[in-house]
This record gives structure tokens, sequence and C-alpha cells, in this order.
């Protein structure tokens, strides 16, 4: 082998091994800042990881809310309308947000089995629920899978 072809061999080698750790470098990166979702039945089934951050969902429980006085502090359970966990949140709450309206909540399960939410999106308007939140109650009630229609409306 001659020495042209002996350094072409190796630059090629050099490029390939540096596309080899861009691509794992950059998989890594898209598996730590994946969030998935998960419904109350899930969660309490041991389906979600602790620790991580996930996103939840489903209808505020009547009833739950509870307000820290002199604070942002706030507790309140969401449900799949099966079961329910608790939701520990620390900031202003959206202006829709209350009891029986359907939201999602991003932030991490802790070890104690309490939710604790970094931000917390409330529906938009009467007709809509998000899908995830939408499917997470049905197949909780044993409702299996959804239609979704030309424009986003799910039945």
């Amino acid at each position: 082998m001659t020495p042209q072809r002996k350094k072409r061999l190796a630059l090629v080698a050099l490029i390939v091994m540096g596309v080899g750790v861009s691509a794992a470098l950059a998989l890594s990166a898209f598996r730590e800042n994946m969030l998935f979702f998960f419904s109350p039945s899930q969660i309490l089934a041991g389906e979600a990881p602790t620790g991580h951050a996930i996103r939840i969902g489903g209808l505020v429980s009547k009833g739950s809310v509870q307000r820290q006085p002199g604070s942002l502090k706030v507790r309140f359970e969401v449900t799949d309308t099966v079961k329910s966990i608790p939701v520990v949140y620390s900031g202003i709450l959206p202006d829709l947000f209350r009891e029986g309206q359907g939201i999602v909540a991003l932030g991490r399960l802790g070890n104690d089995g309490v939710f604790t939410a970094d931000e917390v999106l409330a529906k938009h308007n009467e007709k809509y629920m998000p899908p995830e939140v939408k499917q997470a109650i049905a197949t909780a009630q044993g409702g299996g899978t959804m239609r979704q229609h030309p424009g986003g409306r799910i039945e």
C-alpha cells in the first residue's frame, strides 16, 4: 500500500468514526429530552418512570383543588375517570384551569407517588380536549380506539 493510500484510508476511517460519534451523541440527547405521556392508570400500574420528565393528563378531580394561603402552591388530583394521582404545582395556573376540566401537566413523578408539575396546560375551549387526554380516558374506561375526523375533531 502506498503512503498516499494509507492517508486516504486513515481519513475515511476518521470521518466514519466522527459520524458515528455524532450520531450517538444526537441519539443520546434526543432520548434525554423526550417526554412521554402517561395517564393516572398507567402511572399507578407502575409504567411511568420516577424522577424522569414526563407528561400526565386527565381531568382535574372535583373537590380536589387545595391552594396554600399566601403562596402560589396548589395541590390537586388528575383523574382518567378510573384512577387519580395527586399533583403539586407552584406557579400561576392557566385562566381556564378549574375542576372537571382537562389538563396536561409536565413534570416529574416522585418516589412518594406525587407528581410535581413544572408546567400545567389547560384546554383552550369547551369542545377541545388534548388527544392524549381523550385517549387516556377512553382507554381507562375500556372504550378502546378512537376515530379522528378531518380538522382534528376526535370521537
